[in-house]
């Protein structure tokens, strides 16, 4: 997997110049007497009944404070608006222009006008959950400039407190821990997903992999990938008899099915390689380029047996579910002609694998089966003999020691992870505080972490085509974006786009949740009310060129193929019911520039929201989106437009 530490480090970090101002607001959550600090990109939360609000603050009733500035590009009057449940306040400059307390679901309320000036104005947000059920809160803005929508990231900022630099520390610290798998070594009874995070399988191992490379990676593993969270295991002065005995034993362990080679087309696989965005997470092979970032390719030919690279690229989780490489359901082919290009390009192996005596291959048994290898690889029908203290026996000064140790003595039987000082700090600070937040979970904090892990921001938002991060999670049901996370969807919905969503099996689940909740939207699709009367017929009307917005010049509808597609094709409406948010899908038809300033999409609506088709339903906005939204709720069976 991916373990883009320094990235994550590096953006906690960013966030601790004190009195500075950073993006996102300052939120302050309270439950039970504890509280907890953090950064916020928005002022979005859905928190299911009976979950924390943050891992750092136990379930329960809570409440939450964001404290910052919201900027206006120009001095205006806006109206602040909120669907909520629970209740809030909002001001202004000192001034309370929100006040609301349990609004219906999908019902909004409405503050008073406010005058923001140009640039930073000061708000606070306080918002307290409801005694008992969900709870939620989605803040939105207009005014005659801006039609309504959540407050954008962009426009939140804060200054960075010493308290709040704390937090983040600590919060840094429990990351680590996780990303480290401390609690595998040091035990901790709990049913956090990240507790049960895979490592590479050793089943078989020795068909996959080659035996130098397997040396050189036990060896001194940051040497091979920077970042890894792979420890150096042993630092006495036969640490490289041990390595290499390991290695020899790995090796040894072979099966599986036989494969066969295939040679591939190195210029059509380096074409792949650039339409897939591979450069988004690795180093070309070939690169002299050290992005910590990023993993190399310059030694995939050391690393991997000739006839394994293919099976690999075809199904990455096979061996290692939780593999932050993801699938891209490449065919035969296409990962023949891929791995030829790599294998081409990188380094070749070096080294002669000498055979190892029987003894040896023993020996090295014997380590894999004592030294906690197995703490996070699996191999079937072997023993792990390996122990040591649990996590809450780790405390007081043995946080200064073993693998937490400022300076590791070379004779030490402790794992180095190659800490940073920074680093070891905030491990420190997480592990000598409350560590309860490493048995609660929440898919916001999964979704926040992971998606750096994953580097998902390096593709949304930077190639045409890949919508922007922070979108994402107000726009697409969640059962949608686990199937499209999760490499289950069908229908590609951009069949023009040559690149790929790329699937991340073990992962969809968790984060499409926290995609939903994180923007105050509920882990699972509400049933959307079926509208009485023939709104569906109006609908199918209003998408057509007969007397409608002709919407079919660009999108197609089932089988009815776009009539006047030039260069910005739309995607089929047949999609549209499955994959959008109701509140988004409103949103984006009303204006969908305001969200996306770089769409071709036109604007139809008026600024205040009203249709310019006035003989359909007298031109009522809302009445009009709902009609829409109704015929395109067939789905795949969606009606042919007029």
């Amino acid at each position: 997997m991916r373990r883009i530490l320094c990235q994550l480090f590096i953006i906690a970090l960013s966030c601790r110049v004190v009195g500075e101002p950073s993006a996102g607001l300052v939120a302050t959550y309270e439950s039970g007497g504890v509280s907890d600090r953090n950064r916020s990109v928005n002022v979005q939360l859905f928190v299911p009944a009976g979950e924390p609000v943050t891992p750092f603050v136990p379930a329960g009733k809570f409440s939450v404070t964001w404290n910052g500035f919201i900027a206006s590009e120009l001095r205006a009057n806006y109206t602040f608006h909120v669907i909520v449940r629970g209740r809030v306040q909002l001001t202004v400059g000192g001034t309370m222009v929100l006040n609301a307390e349990e609004t219906e679901e999908k019902s909004v309320a409405t503050g008073k006008l406010v005058r923001l000036s140009k640039g930073a104005n000061a708000v606070t947000i306080r918002y307290t959950s409801p005694d008992s059920g969900d709870a939620s809160i989605r803040l939105y803005w207009s005014n005659e400039d801006t039609p309504f929508n959540p407050v954008p990231n962009a426009a939140l900022t804060a200054e960075t407190t010493k308290e709040l630099a704390k937090s983040l520390e600590i919060h840094a610290g429990r990351d680590l821990v996780l990303e480290h798998r401390c609690v595998r070594c040091h035990s901790l009874p709990g049913t956090l997903v990240e507790f049960a995070m895979d490592a590479p399988s050793f089943q078989d191992i020795g068909s996959r992999r080659r035996e130098g490379w397997m040396a050189d990676w036990i060896e001194n593993p940051r040497v091979l990938r920077l970042g890894t969270p792979m420890p150096i295991v042993f630092s006495e002065k036969d640490a490289a008899a041990k390595t290499k005995r390991i290695a020899a034993y790995l090796a040894s362990l072979k099966g599986g099915t036989q494969r066969t080679r295939s040679p591939g087309n190195v210029v059509v696989g380096k074409a792949l390689f650039e339409t897939l965005h591979c450069a988004a997470c690795h180093n070309p092979p070939g690169s002299t380029e050290e992005n910590g970032g990023k993993i190399s390719l310059n030694r995939v030919g050391t690393k991997f047996k000739p006839d394994a690279l293919i099976p690999f690229l075809l199904r990455p989780e096979e061996h290692y579910a939780w593999n932050g490489m993801p699938n891209f359901n490449l065919s035969s082919e296409e990962a023949a002609n891929l791995a030829a290009h790599l294998l081409t390009s990188a380094e070749k192996p070096n080294r002669a694998e000498l055979p190892s005596t029987a003894a040896e291959i023993e020996q090295g048994k014997r380590l894999v089966a004592t030294s906690g290898c197995l703490n996070c690889h699996e191999l079937v029908g072997m023993k792990n003999e390996f122990t040591t203290r649990s996590l809450r026996e780790v405390s007081g000064g043995t946080l200064k020691t073993g693998c937490l140790a400022e300076k590791q003595l070379p004779e030490t039987r402790a794992p180095r992870f190659g800490f940073s000082s920074e680093q070891l700090g905030a491990v420190r600070a997480f592990l000598g505080g409350d560590r309860n937040a490493l048995l609660r979970e929440t898919a916001a904090d999964f979704l926040e972490r992971q998606s750096v892990h994953l580097r998902c921001r390096e593709c949304h938002g930077t190639f045409e085509g890949f919508p922007a991060w922070e979108l994402i999670g107000g726009k697409l049901k969640p059962e949608y974006a686990a199937a499209m996370v999760g490499g289950a969807v069908v229908r590609k919905p951009r069949p023009w786009l040559d690149a790929r969503m790329p699937a991340f099996p073990a992962y969809a689940p968790l984060l499409a949740v926290g995609l939903a909740t994180a923007y105050g939207l509920p882990p699972k699709s509400a049933a959307d009310p079926v509208s009485e009367g023939n709104l569906a017929v109006i609908g199918r009307k209003l998408v057509s060129a007969n007397g409608g917005f002709s919407c079919v010049s660009c999108h197609g509808a089932g089988d009815f193929a776009a009539t006047q597609v030039f260069e910005a094709p739309g995607i089929n409406l047949a999609q549209s019911f499955v994959r959008l948010q109701p509140d988004y899908f409103s949103r984006w038809v009303r204006s969908p520039t305001s969200i996306d300033p770089s769409t071709k999409m036109p604007v139809y609506f008026d600024e205040e929201g009203k249709s310019p088709l006035t003989e359909v339903l007298e031109g009522d906005g809302p009445k009009t989106l709902r009609a829409i939204w109704e015929y395109l709720r067939a789905g795949e069976q969606i009606a042919k437009p007029e």
